[in-house]
């Protein structure tokens, strides 16, 4: 916060002039219980002001800024004590800065300790593996930063770099196989035969479906004759009936 300029009449800008004589007229009452109602008037005409500070967190906000217009002469109760006027313009504690040496910054931090964890793997397996994903890792990161064209060499080199030479990495092996590209194909496994009914070409399918479309018919045509059988019963009976 800026430190208040009593010279010009405004303490905070952002209230007015208004706001001002009307602090300079609270602490001018003689009496405290009246001076604390005009404050917390006051205090509520200052919400409709900021309406941002209308939460209740806010709430003590604004009690500190009557406190600073009033030059810290206000005496009334209040839940919120009075602060101190020395923390006024106080400048802030300076923030640490991150001191970690990284070799590339592109990568981070996180890219390192996956390299530190790959190296305390025994099994040579899980330790190909995780070198294979960290190479993934680094390849979509430089992708994302870099508009150039990355190759395997580089990743290469710059993963035996971070590692100081010291992860078993077989580079002819990544190249060949593109093991570092994240987008792997799928080997789709041939379809045995009994998936298609006996035959290469779907043909026992075809003959199945044939023999179960002619059953259907033959069926429906039963169930027609059966259907009409019945009508003709009907008839004979009600026309006996008539007779």
């Amino acid at each position: 916060m800026e430190i208040p300029d009593p010279s010009t009449g405004i303490v905070l800008k952002e209230y007015g002039r208004n706001i001002q004589k009307l602090v300079d007229f609270v602490i001018s009452i003689p009496d405290r219980e009246e001076r604390g109602r005009y404050a917390k008037t006051l205090i509520e005409l200052m919400k409709q002001i900021n309406p941002n500070m209308r939460d209740t967190q806010d709430f003590g906000k604004l009690w500190d800024h009557l406190y600073i217009m009033s030059d810290f002469k206000l005496d009334v109760e209040t839940p919120f004590p009075m602060p101190e006027k020395s923390l006024l313009g106080k400048k802030p504690m300076t923030v640490g800065y991150n001191n970690n040496l990284l070799y590339y910054k592109h990568y981070g931090k996180n890219i390192e300790l996956l390299i530190a964890k790959a190296l305390q793997l025994e099994d040579k397996d899980e330790q190909e593996a995780a070198i294979i994903y960290i190479g993934k890792l680094m390849k979509r990161f430089y992708q994302t930063w870099n508009k150039e064209n990355i190759t395997d060499d580089i990743i290469i080199e710059q993963l035996i770099t971070m590692s100081k030479n010291k992860l078993p990495i077989n580079a002819e092996k990544i190249k060949a196989n593109n093991l570092f590209d994240s987008q792997v194909k799928e080997m789709r496994e041939p379809k045995n035969s009994s998936q298609s009914g006996g035959g290469s070409n779907g043909n026992g399918y075809k003959r199945e479906f044939r023999s179960r479309d002619s059953n259907s018919r033959d069926n429906s045509r039963e169930y027609r004759d059966n259907r009409g059988d019945n009508r003709d019963n009907k008839y004979s009976k009600d026309k006996r009936r008539k007779n």
